[in-house]
């Protein structure tokens, strides 16, 4: 009974958000046929896709290229990320003096602080991780540090009971505690992460064979080749809900077996 359940709420969660693309488009293209809009103006869904297939080499290698970039960004955050948030659980002092400083980072606007930081930074590429590090930094610090928090104080007294050294406090109670807030950063950085990759692109505007998907954006847009900017801003956002669902499919396999946060997707509906 409990498999069937499960079953059928696995497939209502897949069938349905395809369900409803599929109307989507089928409204959208036929609302484009028949109002004649002008592919200029608005392309129609098959005028985007046939844009996809004729440029799908230039597509690929520009995906690949901002791909890149988002990976080793997000990676960088998630290192530098994590550091400081156990650094942050160690010392309420230097979680006082520095954690203004993280909010100031998230709150600013990338495209306000890029600029200067491809100016200073020679490389390209480095340029561009540091920037989507930078926008997807915040989530993974304030994440895991309130995570490394949140834990039971009668557990905290039980391990203290036992007379357990602040290292195995961490490792055995605190990480353990963490890691549902730490995959929750996780989902939220990952998408930032590319956001922040494709908005220094747009800044940086770099151009030949190291430009990304947003140099395909702004050249299609100069050249009014609408259905190829759609191509590519669709594919973007493709590559955003497949890090998505990565990181939730990791955090499904980490936790999804024993912590009560999953408890209720694993229970009958």
């Amino acid at each position: 009974m409990k498999v069937a359940a499960m079953s059928r709420e696995s497939a209502l969660r897949l069938v349905g958000p395809l369900l409803v693309g599929v109307a989507a488009l089928l409204v959208w293209q036929l609302l484009c046929t028949a109002y004649a809009v002008p592919i200029y103006l608005f392309p129609k869904p098959t005028d985007i896709w046939s844009s996809f297939a004729a440029n799908l080499p230039e597509l690929m290698r520009a995906l690949s290229v901002t791909l890149i970039v988002t990976l080793q960004a997000f990676v960088l955050a998630v290192v530098v990320g994590t550091a400081i948030a156990f650094v942050f659980n160690q010392s309420r002092l230097v979680e006082a003096c520095l954690f203004p400083y993280a909010i100031i980072l998230q709150v600013t606007p990338i495209v306000a602080i890029s600029p200067l930081i491809i100016i200073l930074v020679k490389d390209t590429r480095v340029a561009l991780t540091m920037c989507a590090a930078i926008v997807a930094l915040f989530p993974i610090i304030s994440n895991t540090t309130l995570g490394l928090r949140s834990v039971d104080p009668g557990l905290i007294n039980l391990f203290k009971a036992n007379k357990a050294s602040r290292l195995q406090t961490l490792a055995r109670l605190r990480i353990p505690s963490a890691l549902p807030y730490f995959f929750a950063g996780l989902r939220i950085s990952s998408g930032l992460a590319l956001i922040g990759a494709v908005v220094a692109e747009f800044v940086a505007g770099t151009g030949g064979m190291g430009s990304g998907l947003a140099y395909e954006i702004l050249q299609a847009g100069f050249q009014l080749n609408i259905p190829l900017m759609f191509a590519a801003l669709g594919l973007i956002t493709a590559v955003g809900i497949v890090l998505f669902l990565v990181m939730a499919g990791i955090s499904n396999a980490a936790i999804g077996s024993w912590h009560e946060s999953h408890a209720e997707e694993r229970g009958p509906r």
